[in-house]
């Protein structure tokens, strides 16, 4: 070949490819005109401010309580329901733009222009990723706070994170489908209606087997109390993640095709679309693996062969790998505790044992049975809140009866040691008295919660008990330790109790609960 035809040819490469480059070009800028036109809807913008406001509130707004300490295999999925108001917002609008034409007629003038339909139907479907973007920041600043908390433990999953982001951009493909498949207004109501009726139809249908639940494109988890180590959660989130996506592109490349697109490549898309779609369906109905199931049997049943143990003090706490961070919190209460503590409980060695019901998964919400080895005391996978007066109740009725089992039967004056040892040394005893009762209340018979048993405690038993924690605390503690034989002998009534501490005697006092 000469010079001078490799010079012609050049050029002439150059000048056939520059349509296609242009054709592409404009189609970027409709997407990002149509992105921008999406902001002009009251209900695209009003969702967005709102979700990501509410998002930015609550990254500076100050956490308590099991707030405080969160646990990263959940905090993953909490980041999935945020974006559910917008996903719906963009569904509709979406297909109102892609329908804009045909409202106003303008059709026809569209016609005579370069860009093809199918063209300007990939703009309608390009114009929601500026939407999944911004969702997937407000995502990962949403987790990434949640991971620097000093209390956070665990690890989360980026195919949890993940699915946000998606769920955005497969409403808005579902949107410009449903608008090149019905092309009316009215399509996207009625269409959310119907998707929410065949929801309900499929998992009535199916007795609501496991497998319809992960069809659904955010799936939640039935109980929020169970909260497992992160080997242990068995969701299949990279596949649903998968699953996902393969149901983006198959809608997108359908209305792409609806509107004319011919070509093969598009076609074989669309079929291997397809085929993700339905090999992530297939990956994530496989339910919970023989080697998941025994993992699980083994966490809830012999807890100590996957955890690790260290000392504080003179006590020892065993944990989960992903929770050994908290020894230090934990032993913080139990020596809180033990200083109220008079004899050889103020010193008596104890085990912490960490446990968790991890064979009913993620939806189980199982007590757990007390433990019978003497000096040994539960404490659950939350911490924060609620939980730490709940674990005192534990500790305290442990170093009076000697072990759980025994420490959820008090029903004598016992009793009120215990729950004086719990709650004694807290900075706002009262509020946690309230906290740890099942009626939030401090009159009356009630029942006080723990890690497993609980305490049941009488009317009386409650007078004796707040009286002591509204006196001084020094005095209180002088008393309980001098005493400390006499308060915690067996069949002790709660009349002596308080006679001994000094404070005003019940009259008609039970040792047990009645009814």
């Amino acid at each position: 070949m000469s010079l001078a035809t490799q010079t012609v040819a050049e050029p002439a490469a150059v000048h056939e490819d520059d349509p296609r480059r242009r054709a592409w070009a404009a189609v970027f800028a409709l997407a990002r005109f149509e992105a921008r036109d999406l902001l002009r809807y009251v209900l695209v913008l009003a969702t967005l401010v709102l979700y990501v406001g509410y998002t930015v509130w609550t990254l500076f707004h100050e956490k308590d309580g099991m707030e405080a300490f969160p646990v990263l295999q959940d905090a993953d999925r909490d980041t999935q329901n945020g974006p559910l108001l917008l996903g719906i917002a963009l569904f509709v609008c979406v297909n109102r733009c892609t329908l804009r034409s045909r409202r106003r007629g303008t059709d026809r003038q569209f016609d005579v222009l370069v860009m093809e339909p199918w063209r300007r139907t990939v703009a309608h479907v390009l114009s929601v990723v500026p939407f999944a973007a911004v969702t997937a920041l407000v995502v990962l600043g949403e987790f990434t706070r949640q991971a620097l908390r000093p209390g956070a433990v665990g690890h989360g999953s980026p195919a949890e994170l993940a699915v946000g982001p998606l769920y955005v951009l497969l409403c808005g493909a579902l949107g410009v489908l449903l608008a090149r498949l019905v092309p009316s207004t009215f399509a996207a109501p009625v269409g959310i209606v119907a998707l929410f009726v065949a929801s309900v139809f499929l998992s009535a249908g199916t007795s609501g087997a496991e497998w319809t639940r992960w069809l659904s494109p955010i799936v939640g988890e039935t109980s929020g109390n169970t909260v497992l180590p992160s080997d242990l959660v068995g969701r299949p989130a990279a596949w649903h993640a998968l699953y996902l996506t393969g149901l983006i592109l198959l809608p997108a490349l359908c209305a792409v095709l609806v509107s004319g697109g011919r070509a093969l490549p598009l076609k074989a898309a669309t079929a291997g679309a397809l085929a993700l779609t339905l090999a992530g369906a297939v990956g994530q109905s496989g339910g919970v693996s023989p080697e998941l199931a025994a993992a699980r049997e083994r966490a809830s049943v012999s807890p100590q062969r996957d955890q690790t143990c260290v000392e504080h003090g003179t006590s020892t706490y065993c944990a989960f790998p992903e929770w050994t961070g908290r020894a230090g919190t934990w032993a913080g209460v139990v020596d809180r505790v033990q200083s109220l503590a008079g004899g050889t409980a103020a010193r008596q060695p104890l085990l912490v044992r960490q446990r968790v019901e991890a064979r009913y998964g993620l939806g189980g919400d199982t007590a757990l049975d007390p433990l019978t080895t003497p000096h040994q005391v539960t404490v659950g996978t939350r911490w924060g809140g609620n939980r730490v007066p709940e674990f005192a109740v534990a500790v305290g009725y442990v170093l009076v009866a000697g072990d759980e089992a025994k420490g959820g039967e008090l029903c004598d004056g016992r009793v009120v040691t215990a729950m004086w040892l719990a709650l004694g040394g807290d900075s706002h005893p009262m509020t946690s008295f309230t906290n740890v009762r099942l009626d939030d209340s401090v009159t009356g018979a009630a029942y006080v919660l723990a890690p497993t048993s609980g305490l049941s405690m009488t009317a009386e038993q409650t007078d004796v008990v707040r009286e002591l924690l509204q006196r001084p605390r020094s005095e209180v503690t002088a008393s309980v330790k001098r005493h400390w034989s006499e308060l915690t002998a067996s069949g002790v009534s709660t009349a002596q109790v308080a006679r001994v501490l000094g404070t005003e005697v019940p009259k008609g006092a039970k040792d047990c609960a009645q009814g």
